[in-house]
């Protein structure tokens, strides 16, 4: 009937700026333009001023934090102490294997030792072995003073808590008489973490001395130990130093406790006494009878009935 739709609807002029905010044209970006900023062919300034006229902040470069690893957690491939090292002789038996089993690992030695003089080339394992034993007892001396701040900058952030442990209100005294046999390496490890620059070394050093230890309570009770007597200390000590690192340091990592070593002793406890209250006393009146004070009652009783 009609020749076309019909616009039957009213629109009120009212609303005549509302219907119109409803389309608007859309600025499209010149894709063009961000190819040629990524690909270098404007210059830097020309698009500084373009951000400023159009009011867009420059986009801020990301970057991650940046990641240290300053120590390992754990050993790199521990030293296992031959049974009864220091005891055998190279005579013996059990001495001879013991040299025949340093025999078969010298290659995988050598192996870790070149790759430690590619970061360090005046390593000698011989003046290695003396700084060792000086690192040890200046931590150890730290670690009876107390003195925190020089033992941190000795020993490495795995080995600190575990030598801090149960020290508080403790009182030690630890000295190094001497040396029954010379401070030796006997183990070289390096790895390389995330990165093959980024290189740590560990060197177990064989320490056989004399020492004494007498470990006292917070109320001067004696816990472990004597300062009198002498004990022969065999330990295989770990040294690690971030050798990637130009400003890295040898510092005390570790120590390897072997299996057929006997346990020690626990050391006594001392507790603080609890305070008991004394009972109180409580006066409880106590009523005294005479005998046969209740006789005439039951005589009267008896007469009643």
């Amino acid at each position: 009937m009609f020749g076309g739709a019909m616009n039957n609807r009213h629109r009120d002029p009212k609303w005549k700026k509302h219907r119109a905010n409803k389309v608007f044209k859309v600025k499209l970006p010149d894709f063009e333009k961000f190819r040629d900023v990524a690909d270098g062919k404007i210059a830097r300034n020309e698009v500084r001023r373009e951000m400023k006229k159009r009011g867009i902040a420059p986009c801020r470069k990301w970057d991650e934090k940046p990641i240290f690893f300053s120590t390992l957690t754990g050993v790199i491939e521990p030293y296992v102490p031959p049974e009864g090292d220091g005891k055998a002789s190279l005579l013996s038996k059990s001495g001879a294997l013991q040299k025949m089993e340093q025999l078969q690992k010298k290659s995988v030695f050598t192996w870790h030792l070149r790759k430690l003089k590619q970061f360090e080339t005046d390593f000698s394992i011989a003046d290695f072995a003396s700084e060792a034993n000086d690192l040890y007892i200046k931590a150890h001396e730290a670690l009876a003073e107390q003195d925190q701040d020089k033992l941190f900058s000795l020993v490495t952030e795995a080995a600190y808590p575990e030598m801090m442990a149960n020290v508080e209100h403790k009182t030690l005294r630890w000295q190094m008489l001497g040396s029954l046999e010379p401070a030796r390496v006997v183990h070289i490890r390096t790895q390389s973490l995330l990165t093959n620059d980024n290189t740590f070394a560990q060197v177990t050093v064989r320490l056989h001395t004399q020492q004494t230890l007498a470990v006292y309570d917070r109320f001067g009770r004696l816990l472990h130990g004597s300062e009198v007597l002498v004990k022969d200390v065999l330990e295989y000590v770990v040294f690690e130093k971030h050798i990637a690192n130009l400003y890295g340091q040898w510092r005390l990592h570790a120590k390897i406790i072997p299996d057929w070593k006997a346990s020690k002793e626990p050391s006594k406890r001392t507790f603080v006494e609890p305070e008991v209250e004394a009972p109180e006393e409580t006066s409880e009146s106590t009523e005294t009878t005479t005998p046969g004070a209740e006789e005439p009652k039951a005589a009267q009783g008896e007469a009643r009935t």
